[in-house]
Protein backbone atom coordinates (compact mmCIF):
# COMPACT_ATOMS: atom_id res chain seq x y z
CA UNK A 1 0.00 0.00 0.00
CA UNK A 2 3.02 2.42 0.81
CA UNK A 3 4.26 1.63 -2.52
CA UNK A 4 1.07 2.55 -4.37
CA UNK A 5 0.48 5.51 -2.16
CA UNK A 6 4.43 6.77 -3.18
CA UNK A 7 3.50 5.99 -7.58
CA UNK A 8 0.38 7.82 -7.18
CA UNK A 9 2.37 11.36 -5.40
CA UNK A 10 4.45 10.67 -8.84
CA UNK A 11 1.31 10.76 -10.96
CA UNK A 12 1.52 7.27 -12.03
CA UNK A 13 -2.27 6.03 -12.09
CA UNK A 14 -1.57 2.88 -9.84
CA UNK A 15 -3.66 -0.69 -9.76
CA UNK A 16 -3.34 -2.67 -6.87
CA UNK A 17 -4.21 -6.51 -6.60
CA UNK A 18 -4.26 -8.98 -3.84
CA UNK A 19 -2.74 -11.70 -5.32
CA UNK A 20 -0.48 -12.46 -8.60
CA UNK A 21 -3.41 -14.73 -10.57
CA UNK A 22 -6.21 -11.37 -9.80
CA UNK A 23 -3.87 -9.17 -11.89
CA UNK A 24 -3.08 -11.46 -14.85
CA UNK A 25 -6.82 -10.95 -16.73
CA UNK A 26 -6.02 -7.50 -16.40
CA UNK A 27 -2.97 -7.85 -18.92
CA UNK A 28 -3.17 -8.00 -22.51
CA UNK A 29 -0.83 -7.93 -25.79
CA UNK A 30 -1.32 -4.05 -25.56
CA UNK A 31 -1.54 -2.70 -21.98
CA UNK A 32 0.27 0.24 -21.63
CA UNK A 33 1.30 0.21 -17.94
CA UNK A 34 4.18 -2.20 -16.88
CA UNK A 35 3.96 -4.88 -13.73
CA UNK A 36 5.53 -4.27 -10.05
CA UNK A 37 5.83 -7.75 -8.06
CA UNK A 38 7.26 -8.93 -4.58
CA UNK A 39 9.07 -11.98 -5.12
CA UNK A 40 7.68 -13.99 -2.19
CA UNK A 41 4.37 -13.98 -2.20
CA UNK A 42 1.21 -16.42 -0.93
CA UNK A 43 0.30 -18.71 -4.19
CA UNK A 44 1.72 -17.58 -7.09
CA UNK A 45 5.31 -15.79 -6.52
CA UNK A 46 6.63 -13.32 -8.71
CA UNK A 47 9.02 -15.22 -11.18
CA UNK A 48 5.55 -17.42 -12.12
CA UNK A 49 3.60 -14.04 -12.92
CA UNK A 50 6.54 -13.21 -14.62
CA UNK A 51 5.84 -16.28 -16.79
CA UNK A 52 2.61 -15.97 -17.03
CA UNK A 53 3.27 -11.90 -18.07
CA UNK A 54 5.91 -13.01 -20.69
CA UNK A 55 3.43 -15.42 -22.40
CA UNK A 56 0.89 -12.38 -23.23
CA UNK A 57 3.45 -9.90 -23.84
CA UNK A 58 7.20 -10.53 -23.59
CA UNK A 59 8.19 -7.22 -23.70
CA UNK A 60 5.94 -5.90 -20.96
CA UNK A 61 8.09 -4.66 -18.24
CA UNK A 62 8.10 -6.78 -14.87
CA UNK A 63 9.79 -5.27 -11.96
CA UNK A 64 10.84 -7.03 -9.22
CA UNK A 65 10.82 -6.29 -5.31
CA UNK A 66 13.41 -8.51 -3.41
CA UNK A 67 14.50 -9.27 0.07
CA UNK A 68 18.28 -9.64 0.70
CA UNK A 69 17.86 -13.56 0.25
CA UNK A 70 16.46 -13.15 -3.25
CA UNK A 71 19.12 -11.42 -4.52
CA UNK A 72 20.17 -14.48 -6.69
CA UNK A 73 16.78 -15.71 -8.06
CA UNK A 74 16.49 -11.72 -9.06
CA UNK A 75 19.59 -11.67 -10.83
CA UNK A 76 18.06 -15.10 -12.50
CA UNK A 77 15.08 -13.05 -13.07
CA UNK A 78 17.07 -10.36 -15.38
CA UNK A 79 18.65 -13.16 -17.37
CA UNK A 80 15.59 -14.27 -18.21
CA UNK A 81 13.59 -11.05 -19.40
CA UNK A 82 12.67 -9.55 -16.02
CA UNK A 83 13.41 -5.46 -16.54
CA UNK A 84 14.79 -4.68 -13.17
CA UNK A 85 14.48 -5.76 -9.88
CA UNK A 86 14.69 -3.45 -6.64
CA UNK A 87 16.18 -4.89 -3.17
CA UNK A 88 14.39 -3.99 -0.04
CA UNK A 89 14.36 -1.64 2.14
CA UNK A 90 14.08 0.96 -0.93
CA UNK A 91 13.90 4.85 -1.05
CA UNK A 92 11.05 6.74 -2.58
CA UNK A 93 13.06 8.26 -5.46
CA UNK A 94 14.44 4.74 -6.62
CA UNK A 95 11.52 2.58 -6.96
CA UNK A 96 9.75 5.82 -8.71
CA UNK A 97 12.26 6.61 -11.07
CA UNK A 98 12.95 2.99 -11.70
CA UNK A 99 8.73 3.11 -12.68
CA UNK A 100 9.47 5.44 -14.78
CA UNK A 101 12.05 4.41 -16.82
CA UNK A 102 9.99 1.21 -17.16
CA UNK A 103 7.02 3.14 -18.65
CA UNK A 104 8.68 4.90 -21.21
CA UNK A 105 10.69 1.97 -22.30
CA UNK A 106 6.77 0.72 -22.39
CA UNK A 107 5.66 3.29 -24.25
CA UNK A 108 8.45 3.17 -26.73
CA UNK A 109 7.74 -0.04 -27.44
CA UNK A 110 4.06 -0.02 -28.18
CA UNK A 111 4.98 3.21 -30.70
CA UNK A 112 7.16 1.12 -32.42
CA UNK A 113 4.24 -1.65 -32.78
CA UNK A 114 2.31 1.04 -33.87
CA UNK A 115 4.50 2.55 -36.67
CA UNK A 116 5.53 -0.80 -37.88
CA UNK A 117 1.73 -2.04 -38.12
CA UNK A 118 0.90 1.22 -40.12
CA UNK A 119 3.74 0.30 -42.31
CA UNK A 120 2.91 -3.17 -42.90
CA UNK A 121 -0.44 -1.91 -43.65
CA UNK A 122 0.52 0.54 -45.86
CA UNK A 123 2.80 -1.93 -48.00
CA UNK A 124 -0.26 -4.29 -47.94
CA UNK A 125 -2.89 -4.97 -50.71
CA UNK A 126 -5.80 -4.19 -49.83
CA UNK A 127 -8.16 -0.88 -48.15
CA UNK A 128 -5.24 2.34 -47.36
CA UNK A 129 -6.53 5.23 -44.97
CA UNK A 130 -4.31 7.97 -46.14
CA UNK A 131 -2.87 11.29 -44.62
CA UNK A 132 -0.58 12.08 -42.14
CA UNK A 133 -2.82 15.19 -40.15
CA UNK A 134 -2.74 14.57 -36.74
CA UNK A 135 -6.49 14.16 -36.43
CA UNK A 136 -5.90 10.79 -39.28
CA UNK A 137 -3.07 9.56 -37.52
CA UNK A 138 -5.00 9.64 -34.24
CA UNK A 139 -7.72 7.66 -35.64
CA UNK A 140 -5.20 5.07 -37.30
CA UNK A 141 -3.46 4.55 -33.69
CA UNK A 142 -7.09 3.53 -32.57
CA UNK A 143 -7.77 1.15 -35.56
CA UNK A 144 -4.84 -0.47 -34.68
CA UNK A 145 -5.45 -0.96 -31.68
CA UNK A 146 -8.75 -2.61 -31.74
CA UNK A 147 -8.02 -4.25 -35.10
CA UNK A 148 -7.72 -7.76 -33.84
CA UNK A 149 -10.33 -7.52 -30.57
CA UNK A 150 -13.09 -9.33 -30.93
CA UNK A 151 -15.41 -6.08 -29.56
CA UNK A 152 -17.65 -4.79 -31.90
CA UNK A 153 -17.14 -1.20 -33.17
CA UNK A 154 -19.38 1.58 -33.99
CA UNK A 155 -18.20 4.53 -36.63
CA UNK A 156 -19.22 8.12 -36.38
CA UNK A 157 -18.99 10.34 -39.24
CA UNK A 158 -20.42 12.77 -41.81
CA UNK A 159 -22.12 11.58 -45.10
CA UNK A 160 -18.84 10.88 -47.70
CA UNK A 161 -15.99 10.30 -45.20
CA UNK A 162 -15.22 6.87 -45.62
CA UNK A 163 -16.62 4.65 -43.27
CA UNK A 164 -17.07 1.37 -45.12
CA UNK A 165 -13.47 2.36 -46.25
CA UNK A 166 -12.62 2.31 -42.36
CA UNK A 167 -15.09 -0.71 -42.06
CA UNK A 168 -12.84 -2.98 -44.64
CA UNK A 169 -9.43 -1.22 -43.59
CA UNK A 170 -10.27 -2.66 -40.30
CA UNK A 171 -11.17 -5.84 -41.78
CA UNK A 172 -9.00 -6.30 -44.70
CA UNK A 173 -5.54 -5.84 -41.80
CA UNK A 174 -7.09 -8.24 -39.01
CA UNK A 175 -6.80 -11.86 -38.28
CA UNK A 176 -10.65 -11.56 -39.81
CA UNK A 177 -8.91 -10.85 -43.28
CA UNK A 178 -9.20 -14.64 -44.80
CA UNK A 179 -13.18 -14.65 -43.63
CA UNK A 180 -16.27 -12.61 -45.53
CA UNK A 181 -16.73 -8.98 -45.20
CA UNK A 182 -20.40 -8.30 -45.60
CA UNK A 183 -21.90 -4.67 -46.00
CA UNK A 184 -25.38 -3.86 -45.49
CA UNK A 185 -26.77 -0.68 -46.20
CA UNK A 186 -30.15 -0.02 -43.60
CA UNK A 187 -31.38 2.77 -45.07
CA UNK A 188 -31.62 0.73 -48.66
CA UNK A 189 -33.48 -2.50 -47.78
CA UNK A 190 -37.19 -2.62 -47.67
CA UNK A 191 -38.80 -2.78 -44.07
CA UNK A 192 -40.38 -6.28 -45.25
CA UNK A 193 -37.00 -7.89 -46.32
CA UNK A 194 -34.44 -6.53 -43.92
CA UNK A 195 -34.83 -9.64 -41.92
CA UNK A 196 -34.26 -12.43 -44.41
CA UNK A 197 -31.27 -10.16 -45.60
CA UNK A 198 -30.23 -10.64 -42.21
CA UNK A 199 -31.46 -13.81 -40.95
CA UNK A 200 -31.70 -15.88 -44.06
CA UNK A 201 -34.46 -18.21 -44.47
CA UNK A 202 -35.73 -21.78 -44.47
CA UNK A 203 -37.52 -22.71 -47.81
CA UNK A 204 -41.49 -22.33 -47.31
CA UNK A 205 -40.64 -19.98 -44.76
CA UNK A 206 -42.92 -17.28 -45.93
CA UNK A 207 -44.80 -17.02 -49.81
CA UNK A 208 -41.98 -16.41 -52.14
CA UNK A 209 -39.63 -18.12 -50.34
CA UNK A 210 -39.30 -21.21 -52.29
CA UNK A 211 -35.66 -22.14 -51.19
CA UNK A 212 -32.54 -21.74 -48.37
CA UNK A 213 -31.24 -18.22 -48.28
CA UNK A 214 -27.95 -17.54 -46.19
CA UNK A 215 -28.19 -14.40 -44.36
CA UNK A 216 -26.24 -11.80 -43.88
CA UNK A 217 -24.90 -12.76 -40.50
CA UNK A 218 -24.41 -16.28 -41.21
CA UNK A 219 -22.14 -15.39 -44.39
CA UNK A 220 -20.26 -13.42 -42.44
CA UNK A 221 -19.73 -15.99 -39.62
CA UNK A 222 -15.53 -15.98 -38.94
CA UNK A 223 -15.26 -12.30 -40.08
CA UNK A 224 -16.92 -9.03 -40.25
CA UNK A 225 -20.53 -7.65 -40.63
CA UNK A 226 -20.48 -3.42 -41.57
CA UNK A 227 -24.11 -2.34 -40.79
CA UNK A 228 -24.32 0.92 -42.43
CA UNK A 229 -26.65 3.77 -41.48
CA UNK A 230 -27.48 1.61 -38.41
CA UNK A 231 -30.05 4.35 -37.06
CA UNK A 232 -32.36 3.79 -40.37
CA UNK A 233 -33.05 0.34 -38.88
CA UNK A 234 -36.79 -0.02 -37.67
CA UNK A 235 -36.74 -0.20 -34.17
CA UNK A 236 -38.66 -3.98 -34.00
CA UNK A 237 -35.50 -5.31 -35.76
CA UNK A 238 -33.43 -3.13 -33.28
CA UNK A 239 -34.54 -5.49 -30.08
CA UNK A 240 -33.39 -8.84 -32.62
CA UNK A 241 -30.15 -7.09 -33.61
CA UNK A 242 -29.24 -6.77 -29.79
CA UNK A 243 -30.05 -10.23 -29.01
CA UNK A 244 -27.87 -11.61 -31.89
CA UNK A 245 -25.13 -9.22 -30.76
CA UNK A 246 -25.60 -10.42 -27.15
CA UNK A 247 -26.06 -14.35 -27.43
CA UNK A 248 -23.54 -14.27 -30.71
CA UNK A 249 -26.14 -16.69 -32.41
CA UNK A 250 -28.71 -16.98 -35.27
CA UNK A 251 -32.19 -18.43 -36.08
CA UNK A 252 -33.20 -18.29 -39.81
CA UNK A 253 -36.83 -17.42 -40.40
CA UNK A 254 -38.98 -20.35 -40.23
CA UNK A 255 -36.16 -22.28 -38.57
CA UNK A 256 -35.35 -24.33 -35.50
CA UNK A 257 -31.87 -24.99 -34.78
CA UNK A 258 -29.78 -21.66 -33.30
CA UNK A 259 -26.29 -21.34 -36.21
CA UNK A 260 -23.38 -19.92 -33.45
CA UNK A 261 -21.59 -17.13 -34.26
CA UNK A 262 -17.87 -15.94 -34.46
CA UNK A 263 -18.83 -12.49 -35.87
CA UNK A 264 -17.37 -9.03 -35.47
CA UNK A 265 -19.90 -6.37 -36.31
CA UNK A 266 -19.12 -2.85 -37.31
CA UNK A 267 -21.97 -0.16 -37.11
CA UNK A 268 -21.68 3.38 -39.07
CA UNK A 269 -23.61 5.99 -38.31
CA UNK A 270 -23.53 10.02 -39.67
CA UNK A 271 -26.19 10.80 -36.61
CA UNK A 272 -25.94 11.60 -32.98
CA UNK A 273 -27.28 8.56 -31.75
CA UNK A 274 -27.07 8.89 -28.11
CA UNK A 275 -29.29 12.33 -29.22
CA UNK A 276 -31.72 9.68 -31.58
CA UNK A 277 -32.14 7.56 -28.76
CA UNK A 278 -33.11 10.19 -26.04
CA UNK A 279 -35.90 11.34 -28.69
CA UNK A 280 -36.84 8.03 -28.56
CA UNK A 281 -36.17 6.69 -31.98
CA UNK A 282 -33.16 4.54 -31.21
CA UNK A 283 -32.70 1.95 -28.36
CA UNK A 284 -30.98 3.06 -25.56
CA UNK A 285 -29.71 -0.07 -24.72
CA UNK A 286 -28.58 -1.14 -28.41
CA UNK A 287 -26.30 1.97 -28.46
CA UNK A 288 -24.92 0.99 -25.31
CA UNK A 289 -24.21 -2.43 -26.67
CA UNK A 290 -22.83 -0.74 -30.08
CA UNK A 291 -20.74 2.27 -28.12
CA UNK A 292 -18.25 -0.29 -26.69
CA UNK A 293 -15.13 1.02 -29.12
CA UNK A 294 -16.54 4.41 -30.37
CA UNK A 295 -14.19 5.96 -33.38
CA UNK A 296 -14.65 9.19 -34.94
CA UNK A 297 -13.69 9.89 -38.39
CA UNK A 298 -12.51 13.26 -39.10
CA UNK A 299 -14.53 14.89 -41.80
CA UNK A 300 -12.00 16.32 -44.60
CA UNK A 301 -12.53 20.10 -43.44
CA UNK A 302 -10.75 18.98 -40.12
CA UNK A 303 -7.40 17.29 -41.96
CA UNK A 304 -7.40 19.99 -44.60
CA UNK A 305 -3.42 19.64 -44.96
CA UNK A 306 -4.20 15.54 -46.17
CA UNK A 307 -6.54 17.12 -49.59
CA UNK A 308 -3.76 17.40 -51.48
CA UNK A 309 -2.37 14.51 -51.11
CA UNK A 310 -5.63 12.81 -51.36
CA UNK A 311 -6.68 14.50 -54.75
CA UNK A 312 -2.90 13.23 -56.63
CA UNK A 313 -4.21 9.78 -55.36
CA UNK A 314 -7.61 10.35 -56.49
CA UNK A 315 -6.52 11.68 -59.92
CA UNK A 316 -4.02 9.02 -60.47
CA UNK A 317 -6.56 6.40 -60.05
CA UNK A 318 -8.40 8.15 -62.90
CA UNK A 319 -5.59 8.20 -64.82
CA UNK A 320 -5.45 4.89 -65.19
CA UNK A 321 -8.92 4.35 -65.85
CA UNK A 322 -10.27 6.97 -68.00
CA UNK A 323 -5.89 6.65 -70.31
CA UNK A 324 -5.75 10.53 -69.39
CA UNK A 325 -2.45 12.29 -68.59
CA UNK A 326 -2.76 14.31 -65.29
CA UNK A 327 -1.63 18.25 -65.48
CA UNK A 328 0.04 18.81 -61.77
CA UNK A 329 -1.90 21.58 -60.16
CA UNK A 330 -0.88 25.08 -59.46
CA UNK A 331 0.00 26.17 -55.80
CA UNK A 332 -3.17 28.63 -56.51
CA UNK A 333 -5.35 25.84 -57.11
CA UNK A 334 -4.18 23.30 -54.12
CA UNK A 335 -4.85 26.31 -51.94
CA UNK A 336 -8.80 26.46 -53.02
CA UNK A 337 -9.09 23.06 -52.33
CA UNK A 338 -7.45 23.27 -49.04
CA UNK A 339 -9.83 26.42 -48.60
CA UNK A 340 -13.10 24.70 -49.68
CA UNK A 341 -15.68 23.61 -47.40
CA UNK A 342 -16.26 20.38 -48.79
CA UNK A 343 -19.70 19.11 -47.48
CA UNK A 344 -19.65 16.42 -49.37
CA UNK A 345 -16.01 15.62 -47.24
CA UNK A 346 -13.79 12.37 -49.15
CA UNK A 347 -16.44 11.33 -51.68
CA UNK A 348 -16.82 14.77 -53.21
CA UNK A 349 -12.93 15.69 -53.50
CA UNK A 350 -12.77 11.85 -55.34
CA UNK A 351 -15.77 13.16 -57.66
CA UNK A 352 -13.41 16.50 -58.58
CA UNK A 353 -10.22 14.61 -58.95
CA UNK A 354 -12.74 12.23 -61.60
CA UNK A 355 -13.85 15.70 -63.04
CA UNK A 356 -10.78 16.95 -63.31
CA UNK A 357 -8.52 14.13 -64.84
CA UNK A 358 -11.64 13.68 -67.66
CA UNK A 359 -12.24 18.03 -68.22
CA UNK A 360 -8.95 19.72 -67.65
CA UNK A 361 -8.71 22.45 -64.55
CA UNK A 362 -10.77 25.55 -66.17
CA UNK A 363 -14.03 23.86 -65.85
CA UNK A 364 -13.03 21.69 -62.46
CA UNK A 365 -12.78 24.81 -59.82
CA UNK A 366 -15.88 26.30 -60.06
CA UNK A 367 -16.62 25.76 -56.21
CA UNK A 368 -19.61 27.50 -56.49
CA UNK A 369 -20.98 24.36 -58.58
CA UNK A 370 -19.27 22.17 -56.94
CA UNK A 371 -22.05 20.89 -54.58
CA UNK A 372 -24.20 20.10 -56.58
CA UNK A 373 -22.74 18.47 -59.05
CA UNK A 374 -20.65 16.20 -57.27
CA UNK A 375 -23.58 15.32 -54.96
CA UNK A 376 -25.88 14.33 -57.86
CA UNK A 377 -22.83 12.16 -59.37
CA UNK A 378 -22.95 10.16 -56.30
CA UNK A 379 -26.36 9.36 -56.42
CA UNK A 380 -25.84 8.61 -60.37
CA UNK A 381 -25.79 5.04 -62.39
CA UNK A 382 -22.92 4.25 -64.86
CA UNK A 383 -24.89 5.70 -67.52
CA UNK A 384 -25.73 8.77 -66.12
CA UNK A 385 -22.26 9.14 -65.13
CA UNK A 386 -21.30 8.66 -68.79
CA UNK A 387 -23.45 11.50 -70.03
CA UNK A 388 -22.91 13.62 -67.31
CA UNK A 389 -19.06 13.20 -67.83
CA UNK A 390 -19.94 13.17 -71.74
CA UNK A 391 -21.55 16.54 -71.72
CA UNK A 392 -19.21 17.92 -69.80
CA UNK A 393 -16.41 17.08 -72.29
CA UNK A 394 -18.79 18.68 -74.72
CA UNK A 395 -19.57 21.88 -73.04
CA UNK A 396 -15.78 22.59 -72.39
CA UNK A 397 -14.75 22.26 -76.13
CA UNK A 398 -17.89 24.44 -76.97
CA UNK A 399 -16.34 26.84 -74.69
CA UNK A 400 -12.55 26.83 -75.51
CA UNK A 401 -13.86 27.22 -79.15
CA UNK A 402 -16.17 29.96 -78.50
CA UNK A 403 -18.96 28.17 -79.68
CA UNK A 404 -17.44 27.33 -83.25
CA UNK A 405 -18.99 24.18 -84.18
CA UNK A 406 -16.28 23.54 -87.36
CA UNK A 407 -13.37 23.92 -84.45
CA UNK A 408 -15.78 21.68 -82.14
CA UNK A 409 -16.14 18.71 -84.39
CA UNK A 410 -12.05 18.91 -84.64
CA UNK A 411 -11.21 18.63 -81.03
CA UNK A 412 -13.68 15.87 -79.98
CA UNK A 413 -12.96 14.03 -83.35
CA UNK A 414 -17.12 14.27 -84.01
CA UNK A 415 -18.57 14.31 -87.15
CA UNK A 416 -21.03 17.30 -87.98
CA UNK A 417 -24.59 14.83 -87.17
CA UNK A 418 -22.84 13.58 -84.27
CA UNK A 419 -22.61 16.67 -82.34
CA UNK A 420 -25.34 18.21 -83.63
CA UNK A 421 -27.31 15.26 -81.82
CA UNK A 422 -25.53 14.63 -79.01
CA UNK A 423 -25.94 18.96 -78.49
CA UNK A 424 -29.64 18.50 -78.52
CA UNK A 425 -29.73 15.61 -76.49
CA UNK A 426 -28.33 17.68 -73.75
CA UNK A 427 -29.42 20.87 -74.33
CA UNK A 428 -26.36 22.49 -75.52
CA UNK A 429 -26.97 25.87 -77.57
CA UNK A 430 -23.23 27.02 -78.98
CA UNK A 431 -24.74 30.84 -78.96
CA UNK A 432 -24.35 30.26 -75.00
CA UNK A 433 -20.50 29.70 -75.35
CA UNK A 434 -20.01 32.74 -78.57
CA UNK A 435 -17.87 35.56 -76.90
CA UNK A 436 -19.50 38.34 -78.93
Amino acid sequence: MAVQQTLELADFNVNSFESAASAIPHLSHNWPGVVVSDINMPGMNGLQLMEKVQAIDKELPVILVTGHGDISMAVSAIQNGAYDFIEKPFSNDQIVEVVRRAIEKRSLTLENRNLRAELEAHNSPGPRILGNTPPILKMRRILHQVMDTPTDILLNGETGVGKELVARYLHEHSVRKDKNFVAINCGAIPENLIESELYGHEAGAFTGADKIRIGKFEHANGGTLFLDEIESMPMGLQVKILRVLEERQVERLGANVLIPLDIRIIAATKVDLKALSEQGEFRRDLLYRLNIVSIDIPALRDRADDIPLLFEHFSLIASARYQREIIPLSPEKNHELMAYDWPGNVRELRNMAERYVIMGEETTFNMGELDNSTEIQGRQTLMEKVEFFERSLIADALSKNQGSIKETMVTLGLPRKTLYDKMKKYGLNRLEYTHE
